[in-house]
């Protein structure tokens, strides 16, 4: 069906609607129901001439399928559109070169913890 709906939750709803709108108003909103759907018919037939007519025969050779947004997958896009780059890629960067360190013996500062002296209270 269409958005998803089922016959039966289409029913379902027929029947919620048929008791919030009651009986006597029910032929009423039936009448404008189908109208609506003749009207939105007819404008989508209306539509699909006039593309028909703007495209010309190309129209037929279109392959509606592969424009059907149900089939997107941004993954296939993207991997499609690079593999149809004809430009090489572009050469990585050279890497970055660190430079050399000293060549002598390294000198390793060590620190000793040594308790500070005494408070005196008498020295200042």
């Amino acid at each position: 069906m269409f958005f998803g709906l089922t016959f039966e939750k289409v029913l379902l709803i027929g029947v919620i609607a048929a008791l919030l709108i009651g009986p006597e108003r029910l032929p009423r909103y039936a009448e404008m129901l189908a109208r609506t759907v003749k009207r939105v018919r007819d404008f989508a037939r209306g539509a699909q001439s006039r593309v028909r007519d703007e495209m010309g025969p190309e129209f037929d050779e279109v392959d509606w399928r592969k424009l059907d947004p149900r089939q997107y997958d941004p993954r296939r896009i993207i991997r499609e559109a690079l593999l149809e780059d004809d430009e090489p890629a572009p050469a990585p960067p050279a890497p970055v070169i660190a430079p050399p360190r000293p060549s002598g013996p390294m000198v390793r500062h060590t620190f000793t913890a040594e308790a500070p002296p005494p408070f005196d209270a008498e020295a200042t």
